[in-house]
């Protein structure tokens, strides 16, 4: 049958099962709304305040659901609002669609009104993308693109069409699309008994998580593994989830914002086996010194991340949930009770810590691990709040912390928040952010209420941009520059403009009675916590330090 390119996008999607596009709307994508005006009963589209939300609301319900995540903008800035929503997904391998409408075909090329090389834009950014000018090659490259975010490293592809291209005619044939098999093609044997043989021969093992391990749903495997290779473990702030995080086992984050146990530990071990992450310098520190004790292996689907950051002694290529399935049919159970009690012994000494007194991020983040027992999604923007989520909060299931690891987007959250509940509406969905990066996407508290997006949005407000700020104090002699944010702005009735429920809390006895009374109600909601502007995230690595020089504020009161 004969359908216009704006029919066979429509279906399209419903062939790949998308129940949900978040977007805006402008002149050139208007062919593309008006078909989904007419199938508003099959898919339901969120109008975001921003089409940078847009992007980071289908980034969210990605993560959340492990679904693509589809997300709509017209041409011109409509397209390139989407930017650094597409960075984020592409940068943490994040599976999402994002489609634009460009000007006619015979516009292309003449500075026409709103038009951009959105393509060209995106190139680096993307697994792939297309720019469809011929209606009849739009349903293979709608297909293609689903197929291309889910597969191997998952990420975000891009579809731009021409408006002559969703107007016009052409045969379309439904089409069932071909499960994503995980990818095992260059999974060897020699590979896995290499492996083996290292993890045999090792006195001291050390595990490290990553992302991948989220993405593949490993944590079955990876408790399986954990088990035999009697090893302790430490996580990324992208692996978060991928091993419970109440296990005496683990050790808290690696890196330069990781707990001093996983950072001593890595830096003494004999072999560190890494699952699914890729060594960013934010783990690594002086890569010089990186588990400079260790023989080291990387389980990975992507053959570019081996040797690309640390050269490595042995690595496997493929599905980190495959991978472990076979390891763990090879391996025996080993016993390394004196190293596994020196590292416990280490998570002892050091433990992480804050000030009790008084309201302070660390307090806020264990209060809401407290009153939603662990079983809430946790979505965060970036600064401090992001590492005391990371610190606090103990993850015990995949796909439960949403943040923006890679790129370090400000102003994530909470787009990503609203596409989680969206996606996971049974859950509770609470977004941490710092007053600074709440104010880079706050437009979109008026979407949740719009939609009555029953999201929690809780801002740790120091009044400063605390992780810049923190920098300043250690190392720019108490320069301030551009740090300070103490103005006139007042969160509780911001929110209370824009429809949502307006709280503040000051006092830490006051935070768990607003918490519940958020969870409670059923409606957007947003507390603004006042806490001190000089709270710093401990531990901490210094910039081009190895991560066993990690300290802390007891470590700065002896100097």
């Amino acid at each position: 049958m004969k359908l216009t390119g704006s029919q066979i996008l429509i279906e399209c999607l419903k062939e790949q099962g998308v129940d949900t596009v978040f977007g805006y709307p402008g002149g050139a994508i208007l062919n593309i709304y008006d078909e989904l005006y007419k199938h508003s009963h099959e898919i339901t589209h969120i109008l975001t305040s921003h089409e940078q939300g847009a992007s980071h609301a289908a980034d969210g319900y990605a993560r959340a659901t492990g679904k693509v995540g589809v997300c709509l903008a017209t041409s011109g800035p409509g397209a390139t609002n989407l930017v650094t929503g597409i960075a984020t997904a592409y940068m943490d391998s994040v599976p999402i669609v994002a489609i634009t409408a460009n000007v006619g075909v015979a516009l292309l090329g003449r500075d026409s009104f709103q038009e951009i090389d959105i393509a060209g834009i995106t190139m680096p950014i993307t697994k792939h993308n297309y720019i469809v000018k011929d209606v009849s090659q739009l349903a293979d490259t709608v297909r293609n693109a689903f197929r291309i975010a889910r597969e191997g490293r998952p990420g975000p592809v891009l579809i731009d069409i021409t408006k002559n291209a969703t107007a016009d005619l052409a045969e379309y044939t439904p089409h069932t699309p071909e499960p994503v098999e995980p990818s095992t093609e260059y999974i060897r044997e020699d590979d896995l008994d290499q492996a083996v043989k290292l993890i045999n021969r090792s006195k001291k093992p050390f595990i490290f998580v990553g992302g991948g391990a989220v993405i593949a749903d490993a944590d079955q495997e990876l408790k399986e593994f954990v088990e035999k290779v009697d090893a302790p473990v430490t996580d990324s702030l992208m692996g978060k989830g991928a091993f419970d995080g109440t296990s005496r086992l683990y050790c808290g984050m690696l890196g330069m914002h990781g707990t001093k146990a996983a950072n001593y530990g890595v830096s003494q071990c004999d072999l560190l086996i890494t699952v699914g992450a890729r060594f960013s310098d934010r783990v690594t520190g002086n890569t010089r010194h990186f588990a400079k004790h260790a023989k080291i292996v990387q389980i990975d689907v992507d053959p570019a991340e081996i040797n690309k950051n640390i050269v490595v002694d042995a690595s496997i290529i493929g599905d980190v949930k495959e991978v472990l399935k076979r390891l763990n049919a090879r391996l025996e159970v080993h016993d390394h009770k004196e190293w596994i009690g020196y590292i416990l012994d280490l998570k002892e000494k050091h433990p992480l810590k804050y000030d009790e007194t008084v309201l302070t991020g660390p307090y806020i983040v264990e209060e809401i691990y407290r009153e939603t027992k662990g079983d809430a999604l946790i979505v965060t923007e970036v600064g401090q709040h992001q590492m005391w989520a990371a610190q606090f909060y103990k993850y015990s299931r995949p796909h439960t912390l949403l943040t923006s690891g890679g790129l370090g987007t400000m102003g994530y959250g909470l787009g990503a928040s609203l596409g989680a509940k969206v996606g996971r509406p049974e859950k509770t969905v609470i977004n941490i952010a710092g007053d600074g990066c709440f104010r880079m996407n706050m437009n979109e508290i008026a979407t949740a209420v719009r939609y009555n997006i029953p999201i929690v949005q809780v801002v740790i407000n120091n009044h400063v941009l605390g992780m810049v700020r923190q920098w300043q104090t250690l190392f720019y002699g108490e320069r301030y520059a551009q740090t300070i944010l103490k103005d006139a702005v007042d969160f509780v009735k911001l929110a209370e403009a824009m429809g949502a429920v307006g709280i503040r809390v000051e006092r830490k006895e006051d935070f768990a009675p607003a918490l519940q009374r958020a969870i409670a109600m059923g409606r957007p909601v947003v507390i603004d916590c006042i806490i001190d502007q000089d709270d710093k995230v401990f531990p901490m690595v210094p910039a081009g330090h190895a991560i066993d020089e990690a300290f802390d504020q007891d470590d700065l009161n002896k100097k």
